[in-house]
């Protein structure tokens, strides 16, 4: 990576690939400029735009590494990745300055993924000395019967722009411990961040074609999955994407371990907390400007408490000051792209149109904000169950409130969706709160919190639409990674 300057002096970094232990250009030459979300004038690379040639070279590094990686023994690959979190941990500055500069998030919550990006590093490390399988007894006399895991070979990894530094990490961390060699295929949105983690892996000691990483777009992604050499495909991302990316790969049993998208849920009852359930909903609507798997962007809520959940929720939206990310006083940053605001407003007004009413926010936001995507924190009361805005994934900050009459037609409404990534449940009741968590259809459940992710260790997993196959961050991320093998031995 070259780094040169515009004229107002902020650095613009030359992102290329890394195949065979060689940063390059892709084989077209041709590459893509990438601006920051919050402040457009802020140019902040220049990635490779990569092509299928370019991901089978990353491929035929990978597979040529697989043999003598692979010998190396999940101890030694543990020590390697980590060696590569105390290297992100070193550099966490420059990495968080780095995310909030290309995605947009405010440097707070940049640095916030910095940190759990180096707690699932050390957490995947220290797997390296658990990776075995057990013994087991034996029908016949002198005999020991066990059995192990080995690696399934080179794979594919796609990742979103959300999270730039954590979903590839978590990603690259199990397969290398688990024996793998990989392809890392970032978002083109964000791709500075991925290569200073790759840097941050091969100054670890994963060189030799261990991990190559390749820049672009859909031609890279569709490259993986028909390539015979790759074993599995590691995707996050939309539901149509990842179903892609399975059909594509069904005829010759690619694994495919699938995270995608989420429509999630605090169901709120009439004996709820309502001041802290509105500062937990707010935290899981609009932290990160809405774009999470995981975001909150429903509201059920018990008709007997509703206006007062609504006055509250419309009042800490309409107080969060909007702002780049590298504003210290913003607490709500841009949107990542023309797209995604587009999605946020042109969802906004088909809400307004299937009857929801505006309480607050609804538009893009322009006045006293550098030239950005930024889009006002959104809260639309009324909103019918079955609308599209209930429905669908918006990703951005808008949140849906929706009356219910307590807790089963609460219960119904939450699980009316196709996905099921995460929700949450506000009551002061232990028994309708175990009640919901028996219920409720989705990967990741919180009681009187924010209904986002889980902790480093636990699985990331939805359910229904929003995840195909094993979990991530957590000892069953295995599952994927490795295949199992018996043995056994007569003596």
């Amino acid at each position: 990576m070259e780094p040169r300057r515009t004229a107002d002096r902020r650095p613009v970094v030359e992102v290329r690939n890394h195949i065979a232990d060689r940063w390059c250009d892709a084989e077209s030459g041709r590459t893509q400029e990438n601006r920051n979300p919050g402040d457009l004038t802020d140019v902040v690379s220049r990635s490779a735009d990569s092509g299928p040639a370019d991901a089978l070279a990353a491929v035929a590094a990978a597979q040529a590494a697989l043999p003598a990686w692979r010998a190396l023994g999940p101890v030694r690959r543990g020590e390697i990745v980590l060696r590569a979190a105390r290297l992100v941990a070193e550099r966490r500055q420059e990495f968080g300055e780095a995310i909030t500069r290309e995605q947009g998030k405010l440097l707070k919550e940049a640095l916030g993924e910095v940190d759990r990006t180096v707690a699932l590093l050390e957490y995947t490390a220290g797997e390296g000395r658990r990776l075995g399988g057990a013994t087991l007894p034996a029908d016949d006399p002198r005999t020991v019967a066990l059995t192990r895991r080995e690696p399934i070979g080179v794979v594919g990894l796609v990742t979103p722009w959300n999270f730039p530094l954590a979903i590839p990490a978590w990603k690259v961390a199990p397969a290398l411990v688990s024996g793998c060699t990989a392809v890392l295929k970032p978002s083109p949105l964000t791709p500075l961040t991925a290569s200073l983690l790759v840097e941050c892996f091969v100054r670890a000691g994963a060189v030799g074609g261990v991990l190559n990483l390749v820049h672009g777009g859909r031609e890279v992604g569709e490259a993986l999955v028909k390539e015979p050499a790759v074993a599995g495909v590691s995707f996050t991302g939309s539901v149509e994407v990842g179903r892609a990316i399975h059909t594509a790969g069904a005829h010759r049993f690619l694994r495919t371990q699938l995270e995608m998208g989420g429509k999630n849920a605090a169901l709120v009852l009439a004996d709820a907390d309502l001041d802290a359930a509105a500062d937990a909903i707010a935290a899981g609507a609009f932290g990160q400007a809405g774009q999470r798997c995981s975001a909150t962007s429903r509201v059920v809520v018990d008709q007997a408490v509703h206006g007062e959940l609504v006055r509250r929720l419309a009042d800490r939206a309409a107080a969060l000051r909007v702002g780049g990310g590298l504003d210290a006083a913003a607490q709500l940053g841009p949107v990542v792209s023309a797209d995604r605001l587009r999605a946020c407003v042109d969802g906004v007004r088909q809400a307004l149109a299937e009857g929801a009413t505006r309480v607050t926010g609804g538009e893009r936001l322009t006045e006293g904000l550098p030239e950005g995507y930024f889009m006002a924190p959104t809260v639309l009361d009324g909103v019918r169950a079955d609308s599209y805005i209930a429905q669908e994934e918006i990703f951005g900050p808008v949140l849906s409130v929706i009356e219910c009459d307590g807790l089963d037609d609460g219960l119904r409404i939450v699980n009316s969706v196709r996905y099921g990534m995460a929700a949450a449940i506000f009551t002061k009741d232990p028994t309708l709160a175990f009640t919901a968590l028996d219920r409720i259809e989705a990967g990741m459940l919180h009681v009187n919190r924010p209904g986002v992710g889980a902790y480093p260790h636990m699985p990331h997993i939805g359910a229904k639409e929003s995840q195909y196959g094993p979990a991530e961050c957590s000892p069953q991320v295995w599952d994927f990674y490795t295949e199992w093998r018996t043995a056994c031995i007569s003596y």
